[in-house]
């Protein structure tokens, strides 16, 4: 099973300057490369300070130019923001400035806030169609010259320029949950991602079957690899507490994604507070020690035994999702915790 590191630049206040931000990007980064971690993936959010990504692929380019062997994930551009055209010549762009080391990861998108601003108020349930309609677009235009008449977009012959230098293409991955994307992301030959939030290794063990089924489904095509996205947090074993912390706030994290999600509030200059704790009272998902077993937090042995089960699911790539509201230095500390003390044990 390989690592990976999934980060966003992560602003709770203005404490943190933007030159602040990417430069901690660029130290975990650096710290996965250094700890063997097999790629850096970052996804896409507009207007949101808690998440600022509005494009994964300057960011990468930079991250390029500062690594030599970890692996540029863009995970993942949101399909209804995206023209083909333009989305197959920026992927390209960064395989050439990589080296031939991008991943390109696409999502319908879940954030009705954005797509009110960014999608002419398309709601966001209705994402998917343009991901299966960009899936297959990019790819031929990664490949040569390509004309479109689609439902969504339409265009006369067009190719991606710059051409990808990873042929036929990069890798491309699909953020997967119910079967008929898990099927659709394995019938066109990408990779799947998943995350199972706040549930815990049943839903691993549910999303890893969706998955097998749609292998199943499609014996023409070459198995897909499979990559799980959580929640991590590592501490001491001298310090048996050290979970309370983490837990309040990756609770934190989730209240405000709620508020996000909510999309009820006008947002104060890119902030908005995270939805109460009582509004989740009766949700046992939110409680601190819930989330202490279904997000990855634990000391080094505590998370080698958690994952080994999911090793022993043949999940081929683990991703510790990084962002959960703490300090950047918490965040470096766990991962470097991560990296000498339980990658390692899957080596």
């Amino acid at each position: 099973m390989k690592f990976s590191l999934f980060a966003h630049m992560e602003r709770w206040d203005e404490s943190v300057t933007p030159s602040q931000q990417f430069d901690n990007l660029t130290e975990l980064t650096q710290i996965a490369e250094a700890g063997g971690f097999k790629t850096v993936w970052i996804g896409e959010h507009h207007s949101m300070e808690f998440v600022s990504s509005p494009s994964p692929m300057p960011q990468l380019a930079h991250l390029a130019a500062r690594t030599s062997t970890i692996r540029l994930g863009a995970g993942t551009i949101v399909a209804p923001f995206w023209h083909p055209v333009r989305a197959a010549g920026e992927t390209a762009l960064l395989d050439v400035i990589s080296g031939g080391r991008a991943e390109i990861g696409l999502a319908r998108g879940a954030h009705q806030f954005e797509f009110d601003r960014l999608a002419g108020g398309l709601p966001a349930a209705d994402g998917g169609k343009h991901l299966r309609e960009l899936v297959p677009a990019v790819r031929a235009l990664w490949q040569g010259d390509y004309a479109h008449n689609g439902d969504i977009w339409q265009f006369p012959t067009s190719t991606s320029v710059p051409k990808p230098v990873q042929q036929p293409t990069p890798p491309m991955w699909i953020a997967a949950r119910d079967p008929d994307s898990h099927d659709f992301a394995v019938a066109n030959g990408c990779n799947v991602m998943v995350t199972p939030l706040m549930k815990g290794i049943e839903e691993v063990e549910n999303l890893v079957n969706k998955f097998e089924t749609a292998v199943g489904n499609h014996p023409e095509v070459p198995r897909p690899e499979l990559m799980v996205l959580r929640h991590t947090h590592v501490h001491s074993s001298e310090d048996p507490d050290g979970w309370r912390p983490a837990a309040e706030a990756i609770q934190r994290y989730y209240r405000t994604f709620d508020a996000w999600f909510g999309n009820k509030q006008t947002p104060d200059n890119g902030f908005l507070d995270p939805s109460p704790v009582e509004k989740f009272e009766g949700r046992p998902e939110f409680e601190l020690e819930s989330l202490h077993r279904t997000a990855m937090i634990g000391t080094p042995d505590e998370l080698v035994e958690r994952l080994r089960r999911y090793a022993e699911l043949g999940i081929d790539e683990y991703s510790f999702w990084i962002d959960n509201s703490l300090p950047h230095e918490e965040k470096r500390r766990s991962l470097e915790m991560f990296t000498k003390e339980v990658v390692p044990a899957f080596q």
